[in-house]
């Protein structure tokens, strides 16, 4: 027992933390934000396009119901809302304009659901997590050679470290379904890193353990609230969503270009449906399997 326990507490002790949570109302069942950060020019992030400060590509809404399946859905990060304070923007502006705490906020009037916590991922950290568990295997049905992600691709599967792994979670601009392509390959890649982790393993395996909970705690913050144990959970979570009884997907998109003008062209979710999907994702209620997607797919 000493050393998982003593693991526990090393761990513990290496979390970051930020604040992020709203104090909003508890909703049922236990909802997590996870946000892929990049900070322009840093060692790792995204190559310098003229864009200031931080801003998120990736934003995944994690909710784990009282019972039901555990849903996992991408939320496109140029999808369209109301950003309190600043009116109508695209979600990862919340983010640049005012860090995890409106990005919360936001994410909270959009859905419905009070997050209970909050997970931050820098994406050059992406790269540390994937080469800890050994390379993931990814596919992708498609040529590409785009020099903005970095991605350079033949069809099919590939076994890949975590420099190729980034770039897979990055492209977006030689995909044609964009956002919501660039969102399933997200899913995909967090599937294969949690799927590349057995915890019976770990325990045979001091060294990899270690490995991987340094690579994980220098790559992600979380929020004040959030403990080692909070961490377990989610990562539980994770693997629930993308195993047979989970849903994973979008919400219900009626645009993938809205330009409602001054922003460029955005997403807008579908204004009838969107409601009652996130109650149902709340309640547990969506049938296990693949959810929204590109309108007409």
């Amino acid at each position: 027992m000493a050393w998982p326990v003593g693991l526990l507490l090393w761990a513990g002790g290496k979390l970051q933390h930020t604040p992020a949570l709203s104090g909003a109302a508890d909703t049922a069942g236990t909802t997590y934000l996870l946000a892929g950060s990049d900070a322009r020019g840093d060692e790792g992030g995204i190559a310098e396009d003229g864009t200031e400060g931080r801003r998120t590509d990736t934003i995944l809404l994690l909710h784990v119901p009282e019972s039901g399946p555990t849903a996992l859905i991408s939320l496109p990060r140029d999808t369209y809302v109301e950003v309190p304070g600043h009116g109508g923007a695209k979600l990862n502006s919340a983010f640049a304009l005012g860090g995890a705490p409106l990005l919360v906020q936001t994410v909270e009037g959009l859905t419905g659901l009070t997050v209970d916590h909050y997970a931050e991922i820098g994406m050059g950290g992406v790269a540390h997590v994937v080469d800890a568990v050994g390379g993931v295997n990814l596919c992708y049905d498609a040529a590409v050679d785009d020099p903005d992600s970095g991605m350079v691709w033949t069809p099919g599967c590939h076994d890949v470290g975590g420099t190729q792994a980034l770039a897979f979670a990055r492209m977006r601009k030689a995909d044609p379904l964009g956002d919501v392509g660039r969102a399933l390959r997200q899913r995909q890649l967090i599937a294969a890193v949690v799927g590349k982790v057995d915890p019976k393993a770990l325990v045979t395996r001091p060294g990899a353990q270690v490995a991987l909970v340094d690579a994980g705690t220098g790559a992600l913050t979380f929020d004040e609230r959030s403990g080692v144990l909070d961490v377990a959970r989610l990562a539980l979570a994770f693997r629930a969503a993308n195993g047979p009884g989970g849903v994973t997907g979008t919400p219900p998109i009626a645009d993938l270009d809205y330009r409602p003008g001054g922003i460029g062209s955005a997403v807008l979710l579908d204004e009838a449906a969107a409601p009652p999907f996130f109650v149902a994702v709340r309640d547990g209620t969506l049938p296990a399997g693949a959810v929204g997607g590109a309108p007409g797919t």
